[in-house]
């Protein structure tokens, strides 16, 4: 791979391997003990290599915003995890030209028994500025990150939302010469994602400096970035012009899944406070798995265990279309769940429901954080149900276009006459044209 004096990152043949440990099931009986002795009489644990990466080459030039995309698995944050030295590859090479600010998940760089203002100045010691350059740069960061209150503050007590404001402000601001941002900014409410897009426009196009992004939002790719390099499988399947690799993508992306169950405690997705066992998306009326159209109202259901007795959950939902774009937002807000107590040990059901005569046709992604105290993501979900909304027959009354919108309600109309007869021209407007003839 030829490499220009424009070069900010530089990627070859790149691999990373992870090993996966099967544990045999024990034996309960004797028998089974020594089954499992002859069938395996020397291997207690099996181990399994996991290719996350697989021959990964691609170079970036300064200035360039690049967003990396592809479903989930498919290796992006383990690439920008190597990107960021946090992990080594099994085999390749990465080069960096010049310091490297990264935003990859909510407390990534910060100490959390130090305050926000002590962070700052951590931050830019680690990108190789003097105390004078960060003092500079510090009413600016602050401002951006709308934090002043809370500056003395440790930042083990900022919310998620806090967290990722600061963290965002300080990359932002502090000139490194590669920005590398996950989907991290997704925690952030939709007005400081907007300015943060801003920000990073305005980093690469204005500053001359290297965006990387990683985000599920196709529309934000399509806007921040020149290029897009669409990832499957731990393989870089396409690198070209958003415009021409999103819309391949997304045809490939979103399968349906108006259900899914994990049974297995242990492999199911979460933490060890809580664990996702079901979720479902089914209409109010007939069966599950009958279509959904534009009329039908919906039940989203989600079934997990809280591990973690004494807890105050709460979960918050996403409704996006099939470019990232969100639709809604959803929280219990009128009765918090488990009745604003403290959650018992067990298996919690939650749901809420989505009227007829909302959504569009297309499909639809839903995201789900579970959260606790209301401040704290315990964890997240992409893509955990993704369902279509088809248009009904005889809708369109004569109009065959794509009917604009993300949502779709079914709004009254009324029609009265206020006036009869044909219109009554004014004594004014009648002189004036008879003037002018």
């Amino acid at each position: 791979m030829g490499l220009s004096g424009d070069t900010s990152v530089s990627v070859s043949r790149l691999y990373k391997a992870y090993t996966i440990s099967h544990h045999f099931p024990r034996a309960t009986t004797l028998a089974e003990a020594v089954v499992h002795r002859l069938r395996r009489p020397l291997l207690r644990v099996l181990k399994e290599q996991f290719w996350a990466l697989k021959d990964i080459s691609f170079g970036i030039n300064r200035g360039e915003a690049v967003g990396i995309i592809g479903r989930n698995g498919a290796g992006k944050s383990t690439l920008l995890k190597i990107l960021s030295r946090i992990t080594t590859p099994t085999a390749g090479e990465v080069i960096l030209y010049g310091p490297t600010g990264s935003l990859l998940e909510v407390g990534t760089g910060f100490h959390p028994e130090l305050t926000g203002r002590e962070n700052i100045f951590l931050n830019g010691s680690i990108l190789g500025m003097r105390r004078r350059e960060i003092a500079a740069k510090f009413d600016q960061i602050v401002a951006f990150a709308e934090v002043e209150k809370f500056l003395d503050t440790p930042v083990k007590r900022y919310s998620s939302g806090m967290y990722v404001r600061l963290a965002f402000a300080v990359a932002a601001h502090l000139n490194p010469e590669i920005l590398i941002i996950d989907e991290v900014l997704a925690v952030g409410d939709a007005s400081f994602q907007k300015k943060c897009l801003g920000k990073m426009g305005e980093v690469a196009s204005q500053e001359g400096r290297t965006v990387l992004f990683v985000s599920h939002n196709m529309t934000a790719v399509q806007s921040l970035c020149g290029r897009a390099l669409w990832m499957e499988g731990g393989t870089l399947r396409a690198d070209g012009k958003p415009r021409e690799i999103v819309p391949q993508y997304l045809k490939t992306a979103f399968s349906p899944r108006r259900e899914i169950t994990w049974d297995d405690l242990l492999s199911a997705p979460g933490n060890s406070k809580v664990k996702l066992h079901r979720a479902a998306v089914r209409p109010d009326a007939g069966p599950p798995d009958a279509a959904i159209d534009i009329h039908t109202s919906l039940t989203v259901e989600f079934d997990y265990w809280n591990l973690s007795p004494g807890a105050c959950l709460n979960l918050s939902v996403s409704v996006m279309n099939d470019e990232g774009m969100p639709i809604f937002n959803t929280v219990p807000t009128d009765e918090p769940l488990w009745h604003g107590r403290a959650f018992p040990a067990g298996l919690f059901r939650s749901s809420f429901r989505i009227p007829g005569d909302l959504l569009n046709d297309g499909t639809h992604r839903v995201l789900l954080y579970i959260v606790e105290d209301q401040s704290v993501v315990l964890s997240r979900h992409d893509d955990v149900l993704v369902f279509d909304v088809v248009e009904t027959p005889g809708e369109r009354q004569g109009w065959f276009g794509k009917w604009e919108g993300t949502v779709r309600p079914r709004l009254k109309w009324t029609t009265e006459l206020i006036e009869s007869g044909p219109p009554v021209r004014s004594a004014t407007r009648d002189s004036v044209a008879s003037s002018l003839v």
